[in-house]
């Protein structure tokens, strides 16, 4: 299912890379500063700090092609290679709520190519329902970018 739920969002993706590859792409910080925000957005290598380890934490500076700033931050939760990373964000640092994303990966095949398939989620506690549509919107537009090959 991809679309806003009762308590978030999810989407599914399938990609045509093996659950390793697309795990890396989620849990190595080069991988994750190219990705995330998009193909539009900068996320600086110096202004990252993201080791995924249970109970760490990580930080992140989006640039806007504007050249205004959002800082994020979250903690990872739980991280079974290959299979599932569960971590917060919240781009409001100061802030100590922080929503839950859950990233799943399965073996699959699409139209007899293997692959694999993202289940994604997030909490969106106190949205209105634009919110969502553009927190969906912008993830949606994230896992374009996930994979370089698939860009």
């Amino acid at each position: 299912m991809t679309g806003i739920t009762a308590d978030g969002i999810e989407i599914d993706r399938f990609f045509e890379a093996s659950p390793a590859e697309v795990f890396e792409a989620w849990t190595t910080p080069q991988h994750f500063a190219r990705w995330f925000g998009g193909n539009t957005i900068e996320v600086p290598l110096d202004q990252l700090d993201f080791a995924p380890e249970i109970e760490g934490t990580w930080k992140a500076t989006m640039v806007l092609p504007d050249g205004n700033t959002i800082n994020w931050a979250g903690d990872f939760l739980e991280i079974v290679p290959n299979e599932r990373f569960v971590f917060t964000l919240t781009d409001n640092p100061a802030e100590p709520e922080r929503a839950a994303v859950v990233v799943t990966l399965a073996p699959a095949a699409e139209d007899g190519v293997d692959g694999t398939l993202i289940h994604f989620s997030q909490e969106t506690p106190g949205f209105a329902p634009e919110q969502q549509a553009a927190a969906l919107a912008g993830w949606q537009g994230f896992l374009d970018d996930l994979l370089p090959s698939q860009a």
